[in-house]
């Protein structure tokens, strides 16, 4: 890399860290604690590049953004803030922001983005890259800092002020209806209606006339378009062949894969007018590390409902976590709700955890989306989707450590689990040194417990 970039920063290790980071890559680097200083810098044209917090001592990182294309129009800005909500993601971009980070960030992505943003004269729109999503105060959050979510908000921002169809895919309980909500919310036709599109509706004559001006060119949502029958899927493609320009954004969700129902039943026309782009929503078993996350998410929106102050005991946490939760998101909120109305303690305890997801329902088995496939099959469909959601371009370097990582982690807890917390029965189970197994427990901040375990 070659360039000037300004680093704005309230916390002293970023920028000691950026600034080493960038002057190895071949950078002058110039970081100061104050937007005012920044400012000052700006106004008097130095910098190639700002790299920018959010919430810093003297303001708020995102009001400079105006004033710095105004002072210099074209020079790139790369946001990056702990606050970690769609809202900070959307307001970057609409302040014309080059990029958006949040925090913790990976420092060999933020260079990668550093480099093409010193390359191109062009700024392309900021990525949405927030850590959660909360439309309405009954809503499942989207709350993650895993890359599966990272992806998943990319996606979102890159498609939320297109025309393309969106079909949204994932398990009950993921949120899938709510990322039609929060594209739409975000989106130009924010102040136009949202129509969620029921069977009933669709089986009558004028059923999708109606829908259409119920929209007045908001969005529609089909909500589970693989339940519908043949009669109202051909009712669905004809009205999507007669909209116009002026006509509403259409999303549609679904649980099943439409593409293997192709052959059963489900029309091929009207997948291929619903899946302009496609959005998969993540289980929650498939982001581990989002668990503890959600869990105090709902905390604290049960403690502002009125809800009595709680909090989770190490050992109840570590099973909040390693549970499979069949019924993702939604289940896990019930569980909460649950504990927090019946736990006699401001502690909740791994014992009143264990009693409540003993009995809480399994909406579907742990494997429910493998479709029967050997888990190498099942790797290889999650690789290939975790590729497409980059749009074309490659996920940021390291990849290899990562998979391994994500792999590697839940195996480790789940033997752990499997073997009550006996690391020289888990070791041996795994094939492995107990010293080596100790190790990876360090480096992947496993937590272990050890308890009885009758299996």
């Amino acid at each position: 890399m070659d360039g000037t970039i300004l680093v704005a920063d309230d916390d002293r290790t970023i920028r000691t860290v950026l600034t080493q980071a960038l002057t190895r890559a071949g950078c002058k680097v110039h970081a100061t604690s104050s937007l005012m200083t920044l400012m000052r810098w700006v106004e008097e044209g130095k910098g190639d590049l700002v790299i920018s917090d959010v919430m810093m001592p003297d303001g708020n990182g995102l009001d400079m953004l105006p004033k710095i294309g105004r002072s210099r129009p074209g020079l790139p800005v790369i946001v990056i803030s702990a606050q970690n909500t769609i809202m900070t993601a959307i307001q970057a971009t609409e302040a014309d922001a080059y990029d958006y980070l949040p925090k913790p960030f990976d420092l060999p992505d933020l260079m990668k983005r550093a480099s093409r943003a010193l390359d191109r004269k062009t700024p392309p729109p900021a990525s949405a890259e927030a850590a959660e999503i909360a439309v309405g105060g009954d809503d499942l959050p989207m709350v993650g800092r895993t890359q599966a979510m990272q992806s998943l908000y990319r996606l979102v921002a890159r498609v939320m002020n297109t025309d393309l169809p969106v079909l949204i895919t994932g398990e009950s309980g993921t949120g899938k209806s709510l990322i039609s909500r929060a594209i739409h919310d975000f989106s130009d036709r924010r102040t136009l209606p949202f129509v969620t599109a029921t069977a009933a509706e669709l089986s009558g004559f004028d059923g999708p006339a109606d829908l259409i001006a119920r929209a007045k060119g908001g969005s529609i949502l089909f909500d589970e378009v693989g339940d519908l029958d043949p009669d109202s899927q051909g009712r669905v493609v004809r009205m999507l062949d007669a909209l116009g320009g002026s006509g509403p954004r259409v999303m549609a969700t679904s649980q099943v894969d439409l593409e293997q129902r192709l052959d059963s039943g489900f029309r091929s026309d009207l997948y291929y007018r619903l899946s302009g782009a496609q959005i998969d929503v993540p289980a929650l078993r498939e982001r581990v590390d989002d668990i503890p996350l959600l869990a105090m998410h709902f905390l604290g929106r049960a403690e502002r409902d009125g809800g009595t102050l709680r909090r989770f005991s190490t050992e109840a946490m570590g099973l909040i976590r390693s549970h499979p939760w069949p019924g993702n998101v939604r289940q896990l909120e019930n569980v909460v709700r649950r504990l927090v109305a019946t736990s006699p303690a401001e502690e909740i305890t791994r014992a009143e955890v264990e009693a409540v997801t003993g009995n809480a329902p399994a909406a579907a088995g742990p494997s429910a989306n493998i479709s029967g496939k050997n888990l190498s099959e099942a790797v290889e469909k999650h690789l290939r989707r975790y590729f497409d959601l980059h749009g074309g371009e490659l996920p940021a370097p390291g990849l290899y450590q990562r998979v391994l990582r994500d792999v590697e982690a839940p195996l480790i807890e789940i033997a752990l689990d499997a073997t009550g917390g006996n690391q020289a029965k888990c070791a041996d189970l795994l094939g492995i040194n107990r010293n080596t197994l100790r190790k990876k427990i360090t480096d992947l901040d496993i937590l272990v417990t050890r308890r009885r375990k009758l299996m």
